[in-house]
């Protein structure tokens, strides 16, 4: 009997051993299963230099870029940039399919009202008309009758049209920039309407013959870092505290003196 015990005995102790195991092996695999950090989708338009271009290596570089990275690095989140071009972008984060966007976007109240969450401001910029080389128009006046290209759904179109029936001109638009300056020095419209930094560092890297009359800009508004869904606060939110933290530090003085000084 003491034998039949002492063999039973022994069997429960070596099923709780074996128990044991596989409860920690258990225990140790849904540790290392533990989900991989979100990989934020930002969409971009890299034609708006000095903001976001491509560079001669074919890398996405700029402003933007450089800020976007900055912040990331700050916050420590992960990211994905992807060059939509502006219309394509603006419709990837409406429909859901990218989570961000960056790309040289006045806060306006127009795009609060349609569903646009703007981060805090990191950039103030103005629009400019821009005209040829040899272009003897240098005020608004001297554009009546004449035709002004802008690009669709921007701050510098809705600058053209807010002057067109002061001054008499009329608009055609353009889904791009480069489509824009295009129409200008092929004689189709004698101006254009763009961000007076994108333009100044268009016609000299560029060598465009076009040039920025004084006294026909804007006045100055901020671009911002959007989201078109509440969801999507949290990056919203990183973004606004990195962008805090790199002006603080420095880091964002850096990036501008890098591209426009």
């Amino acid at each position: 009997m003491k034998k039949i015990l002492s063999i039973f005995i022994s069997m429960t102790v070596m099923a709780s051993v074996l128990l044991t195991g596989c409860a920690a092996q258990v225990t140790t695999e849904a540790t290392s299963a533990a989900p991989a950090a979100k990989t934020w989708l930002i969409a971009t338009d890299t034609v708006f230099k000095p903001f976001e271009y491509t560079n001669e290596k074919n890398e996405f570089v700029g402003i933007d870029v450089d800020i976007l990275a900055a912040v990331a690095a700050d916050q420590g989140f992960t990211y994905k940039l992807e060059s939509l071009g502006w219309d394509a972008a603006i419709a990837a984060v409406q429909a859901g399919q990218a989570d961000g966007m960056i790309a040289g976007a006045t806060i306006k109240q127009e795009r609060i009202d349609s569903g646009w969450i703007f981060s805090d401001g990191y950039f103030d910029a103005t629009q400019t008309f821009v005209v040829g080389a040899d272009s003897a128009i240098a005020k608004f006046e001297d554009l009546s009758g004449k035709n002004v290209a802008v690009k669709n759904a921007t701050a510098g179109a809705d600058f053209a049209n807010s002057m067109k029936d002061k001054y008499g001109f009329t608009v055609t638009t353009f889904e791009d920039s480069p489509t824009m300056y295009q129409d200008v020095l092929l004689g189709n419209s004698v101006a254009c309407v763009e961000d007076t930094p994108i333009m100044a560092a268009s016609i000299k890297d560029g060598d465009l013959a076009l040039k920025i009359p004084a006294g026909m800009e804007s006045e100055g508004a901020p671009y911002g870092f959007a989201i078109m869904d509440k969801s999507k606060q949290e990056l919203l939110d990183m973004f606004n505290a990195g962008l805090k933290n790199i002006k603080a530090n420095g880091k964002y003085e850096e990036i501008l003196n890098k591209y426009l000084k």
